[in-house]
């Protein structure tokens, strides 16, 4: 196993092997919108890997589970997941078993720490491509934070004054700080790409993201990993 290490067509490893399973995953998706290089929009990755200190406000460009994902990060100081305690008075458990159930009259909800908007093109349900079983925690845990979750939008352009929208024919600009883009991914296929001209001898597989990037599900990117592991 090597790790850290960027291969390219020209790698001379690559001779040393019959066969290459690519899976390099996805690229963002920047959408085409007036004014999307200003310095008020940073991308998903970077909000989550804490290269960029956010302001109060924030909108969320895009719905999906990656949005979703975004805006609870950002409604919450820490995570709940690293606090049994305050997990549990934000979802009424109750860990002494005193109350019937298990369960909790009343919850705390710990205020969110910035005003956030999750915005979507479609005219559907937020989150309504969640999962089936999890998918309502992720609903609630926003609707408990006060987010703004806003569908059938048009992005009309980005500027010092926030982000400029439309919605039921009639225009408004969010006076935001931040602007994160989560606005879905492309496939990373370059690589594959390239290595189909330039590696005659060599048997090349795509899988995962790199294969198909939208609505990226992890269950079928195992599904074709193990398939083809059986394969070969």
């Amino acid at each position: 196993m090597v790790l850290k290490h960027r291969v390219d067509v020209d790698d001379p490893a690559l001779k040393t092997f019959d066969q290459l399973v690519v899976a390099t995953g996805i690229t963002p998706r920047v959408p085409q919108i007036e004014g999307i290089n200003h310095d008020k929009v940073v991308g998903y990755r970077e909000v989550l890997m804490g290269q960029k200190v956010l302001g109060q406000k924030v909108a969320i460009i895009g719905a999906g589970g990656i949005g979703f994902d975004v805006a609870e990060y950002l409604t919450h100081s820490q995570s709940l997941t690293l606090d049994p305690v305050a997990w549990s008075k934000e979802w009424g458990v109750d860990f002494d078993y005193q109350a019937r159930g298990g369960l909790l009259e009343a919850t705390e909800i710990e205020p969110s720490p910035r005003q956030v908007y999750l915005l979507q093109r479609k005219s559907s349900k937020l989150g309504k491509n969640l999962g089936k079983t999890s998918g309502w925690t992720h609903r609630l845990s926003l609707k408990h934070k006060k987010v703004a979750m806003l569908n059938s939008i048009s992005y009309l352009k980005i500027d010092d004054q926030g982000l400029h929208i439309e919605r039921d024919g009639k225009t408004e600009c969010l006076a935001v700080d931040h602007i994160v883009l989560c606005s879905g991914q492309m496939p990373n296929a370059s690589l594959f790409q390239q290595l189909g001209s330039n590696q005659p001898l060599l048997k090349v597989h795509l899988i995962g993201g790199a294969d198909v990037a939208a609505e990226l599900d992890a269950k079928r990117a195992i599904r074709q990993g193990a398939q083809l592991a059986a394969i070969i």
